[in-house]
C-alpha cells in the first residue's frame, strides 16, 4: 500500500483486482524464502549419525532411497540432505538409487533452486572440502554440482491442494514449519520424520 500510496485496504483491494501482476507480487512477498546450507549443524550430524543409519540397515540397493523435502525454497535444505548422504554413503559398500524431492508453492524459488547457483558468501556455511567436492566455481559464486543435481528433482507444488508423494524414507519439515505456529509445531517433537516402507526396516519419530 505504501509504494503504491494507497491509504486503505478497500483502495489495495480494488487495485488487487485490476492489476493481476501485483497479485503474483504480494503472494511472493507473503512467502518466508530464507534457508541456507547446513542450517544448525548439529541436525546434519544426526542425520548421518542416526537417522542414515537406520534407515540403511539391512537395506536392500536395488531399493531407491526416496526423500521429500516440502518448502524447499530455493533448494539449500534439499542439496544439504543430499551432500550429507554422499558422505554417509562414501563409508559403505554400494548404494541404492537416490531420489530427492524438493518442492516448494513459489515460482521463483523453485526456478532458483533448479539453476542451483549461489553467492560466494555461501562459503560461511560451507566447508572448503565440501566447496572443492560437491560444487563449481562460476563468475560470482558457485553451483551444484551435477552429480548432486541430479538426485534432486525440484518441481513446484502447493500442499493444500497438491498429493504428497509416496514411498518416502525421510520427510524434511524444517523449512515448511516456519509458517506454522508453535500450536501446530509442538506435535512434531523432531523436524524429521522417517517413514516406514515395506521393504527396509526405519523406526518413525
Amino acid at each position: 500500500m505504501l509504494l503504491h500510496k494507497l491509504d486503505s485496504l478497500k483502495r489495495y483491494a480494488k487495485y488487487l483486482q485490476q492489476a493481476p501482476g501485483e497479485v503474483s507480487a504480494l503472494f511472493e512477498e507473503l512467502l518466508i524464502n530464507v534457508t541456507g546450507f547446513f542450517r544448525d549443524p548439529e541436525t546434519f550430524e544426526a542425520l548421518k549419525q542416526v537417522v542414515f543409519p537406520r534407515i540403511l540397515k539391512d537395506r536392500d540397493n536395488d531399493y531407491p532411497l526416496r526423500i521429500w523435502v516440502p518448502a524447499c525454497s530455493t533448494g539449500e535444505e534439499a542439496y544439504s540432505i543430499a551432500m550429507i548422504l554422499l558422505e554417509y554413503l562414501g563409508q559403505q559398500d554400494g548404494r541404492p538409487p537416490i531420489q530427492i524431492f524438493a518442492t516448494d508453492v513459489s515460482e521463483s524459488a523453485v526456478h532458483k533452486a533448479r539453476a542451483a547457483r549461489y553467492p560466494e558468501n555461501i562459503a560461511a556455511d560451507v566447508s572448503p572440502e565440501r566447496l572443492k567436492r560437491f560444487f563449481y566455481k562460476t563468475e560470482g559464486g558457485y553451483q551444484i554440482s551435477k552429480a548432486i543435481r541430479d538426485m534432486c528433482i525440484v518441481a513446484r507444488q502447493n500442499l493444500v491442494r497438491d498429493p504428497p508423494f509416496s514411498g518416502l524414507d525421510l520427510i524434511s519439515c524444517r523449512n515448511l514449519l516456519i509458517y506454522m505456529g508453535p500450536q501446530l509445531q509442538r506435535p512434531t517433537a523432531s523436524c524429521w520424520k522417517i517413514t516406514a516402507p515395506a521393504a527396509c526396516s526405519s523406526t518413525s519419530r
